[in-house]
């Protein structure tokens, strides 16, 4: 929403700005989802064995970790901004626009990392509506403040970076609202919100491990940005709004990946092997449908969902032949992410880490630092993101099969 009015409402080098700065928030807060991804799969595997005194402590202690890492990263994050968009060869007529959304943008990361972990602890115990509709109310929350802060007191990017502390703020209240209202034995109480050593452990055996992977992905779509950003306003505009329309892909399948692995999670506690086989190749195949219908109608309607973004004809243009490369291989992604979310749940995480790192950050950026010279183009940086996510799909594929038989 944030881009739809500043695309809109401003201009190209507004969405440019949101565009280049978004990539450090990404980091942060990919990194510690990966805390939530610990935090739930620790909490499936209590919950499938059925712990409740356990359940309550790794609850309380999902949301210190929430407020612990929101506020680090935020003074991080505030201080960072600056050198980290002249590291990616921010262009100067867009740097200032970009440094100011960002230094407000971060102080939402304490209610984005509440949201995510509390959000993450509720899909453990089986509760998947109660985030729907935080972020639902949320989203109509930024809707209305991007309304108010850009149309009517013409903040322009600065705006919508308020707009998002809004909305993000309102999730956050609402999720630690549904914790509260769990069942009395492990319901959130505000004064037991506090670390346990042991369950804290658990969270960063798996965490660590699932925030890196995020990490080296953000990483990865860094060293994109810095070819994009040679390429010009167009080139970053373009990708800002693909990033976008690109989630319509993806997004189900990351909440495919967060179902199975809350039920791979508490099948691995009740020790059910078989059941968690089942309901990771159910996912799997429905996540690949639903990305392969996406992706067509995406491809189909591909100008008018960049308008939505953005009114330049240059921009629609480039937007267009970027998803033309990546937009008909996408339900290969799914593989990664299914099986990968399927370990993680689990409890494997290095291992669809090390892929990731391998085949995603350090085989992409080979191919960016080979490819784009030659081809001098934007569509250089567009195909290798579908090569590597068959090279990864490959590599997931195999390690999977062969630790559901050391199951068997």
């Amino acid at each position: 929403m944030d881009l739809i009015f500043v695309g809109n409402f401003i201009d190209k080098s507004a969405s440019a700005a949101i565009g280049s700065s978004s990539l450090l928030v990404t980091c942060l807060v990919g990194f510690f989802g990966g805390m939530s991804v610990g935090s739930g799969v620790v909490v499936s595997h209590i919950f499938g064995a059925g712990e409740t005194e356990k359940l309550s402590k790794a609850v309380h202690n999902a949301i210190a970790l929430s407020i612990a890492g929101g506020l680090g990263s935020m003074f991080f994050g505030y201080f960072f901004a600056p050198v980290f968009l002249k590291l990616i060869n921010t262009p100067q007529d867009i740097y200032v626009n970009a440094v100011s959304y960002l230094r407000i943008y971060f102080f939402s990361l304490v209610f984005i990392f509440v949201y995510n972990l509390g959000s993450g602890v509720l899909r453990a115990l089986g509760d998947s509506k109660s985030p729907l509709y935080a972020q639902a109310v949320g989203g109509l929350v930024n809707i209305a403040m991007d309304y108010l802060f850009i149309r009517c007191f013409e903040n322009g990017v600065t705006g919508a970076a308020w707009a998002t502390f809004c909305s993000q703020g309102t999730a956050a209240l609402l999720t630690v609202y549904s914790l509260m209202k769990l069942a009395p034995a492990y319901s959130l109480h505000l004064r037991k919100i506090g670390f346990d050593r042991e369950i804290l452990k658990k969270v960063i055996l798996i965490g660590v491990p699932a925030g890196a992977q995020s990490l080296v992905i953000t990483l990865s779509n860094v060293m994109a940005q810095y070819h994009i950003n040679s390429f010009g306003e167009d080139a970053i505009a373009a990708y800002t709004a693909y990033f976008k329309i690109e989630l319509i892909i993806y997004l189900p399948i990351v909440a495919f990946g967060q179902a199975i692995m809350a039920f791979a999670g508490q099948n691995m506690g009740a020790r059910n092997y078989k059941r968690m086989r089942e309901g990771t190749r159910i996912c799997l195949f429905m996540s690949m449908g639903l990305a392969f219908a996406t992706s067509l109608l995406a491809l189909q309607f591909g100008p008018q969902l960049f308008r939505i973004f953005n009114k330049e004809p240059s921009v629609i243009e480039t937007g267009c032949r970027i998803i033309g490369i990546s937009f008909p291989f996408y339900f290969v992604y799914c593989i990664l992410q299914i099986l990968g979310d399927s370990l993680r749940g689990a409890g494997k995480v290095k291992e669809p880490m090390y892929i990731v790192l391998v085949n995603i950050c350090i085989i992409r950026t080979i191919l960016l630092f080979l490819i784009v010279p030659v081809v001098q183009d934007i569509t250089g940086v567009a195909v290798t993101y579908p090569a590597t996510w068959i090279l990864t799909s490959v590599c997931m594929l195999v390690y999977y099969v062969k630790y559901q038989k050391s199951l068997a």
